[in-house]
């Protein structure tokens, strides 16, 4: 791939989730979701990422199945423009809460972005480790519902039959397509490390080690809150009830 196509790929997605974005703010807006308006917009634009390359990253490998034999030097244009595509996406994210958000109640999420820019970016221009971040988009899949989960949260529908049904299915598709990805990613990494330049290696360890962090932590926070909170509550109503 020609450096141009890669700057007009990822050019033209950052245009196109900025599209999105405005497109957004046109719809209905949940009368619980106008006291941040641009909170329900970014997250709604990250839901569209999320379901495009969710799906993209699982046809990728379904098109092309022999990239899942080497995922370092197999790739196919199809595979290559969808790297390209999300890289367009964190750029645009990265901007829209620099520009919208205080930076110390966004930082996570932006030195998150910052590391995968950095590794895709890598992927893109040597057009190596393809394969490897179309494994990595695998996590969107995950990344659907736990944004759906967010927008229904900001609909004030959190108590809802749908949104404990998306409860359920985000926890089993974090653990399957988020937490094991990220464990296969790692134990691949170690198991090539004889293939993998020793600057290559060192970021990609550095990058995984941090996702892991980050993703051990948002789990730990998932549970409290959509699990551990409602058994609490089932408990108190239990006790109110009885003193009635």
């Amino acid at each position: 791939m020609e450096l141009n196509s890669v700057i007009l790929t990822t050019g033209s997605s950052v245009g196109f989730f900025k599209l999105v974005n405005y497109g957004v703010g046109k719809l209905p807006i949940p009368e619980t979701a106008q006291r941040n308006v641009w909170k329900w917009k970014n997250i709604s634009t990250s839901f569209v990422h999320s379901l495009l390359t969710g799906v993209w990253s699982v046809l990728c490998f379904c098109i092309h199945p022999q990239m899942a034999e080497d995922l370092i030097e197999t790739y196919s244009v199809f595979s290559h423009a969808l790297v390209s595509v999300s890289i367009g996406y964190f750029i645009y994210d990265f901007f829209d809460m620099v520009i919208n958000q205080k930076i110390s109640h966004s930082w996570e999420l932006l030195f998150h972005h910052v590391v995968v820019i950095t590794c895709f970016g890598i992927s893109v221009l040597t057009c190596r480790y393809v394969g490897f971040a179309v494994v990595a988009l695998l996590v969107e899949i995950n990344s659907i519902f736990l944004h759906l989960r967010q927008v229904l949260r900001m609909a004030s529908l959190a108590k809802s039959t749908f949104y404990r049904v998306n409860s359920m299915i985000n926890l089993g598709t974090y653990v399957v397509f988020r937490i094991n990805t990220l464990a296969w990613m790692t134990r691949w990494l170690v198991l090539n490390r004889d293939l993998i330049p020793l600057i290559s290696y060192t970021i990609g360890s550095v990058g995984l080690a941090i996702m892991t962090v980050m993703n051990i932590v948002l789990f730990c926070r998932l549970m409290r809150s959509d699990f551990m909170k409602s058994s609490r509550e089932k408990e108190v109503r239990k006790e109110k009830e009885k003193e009635m």
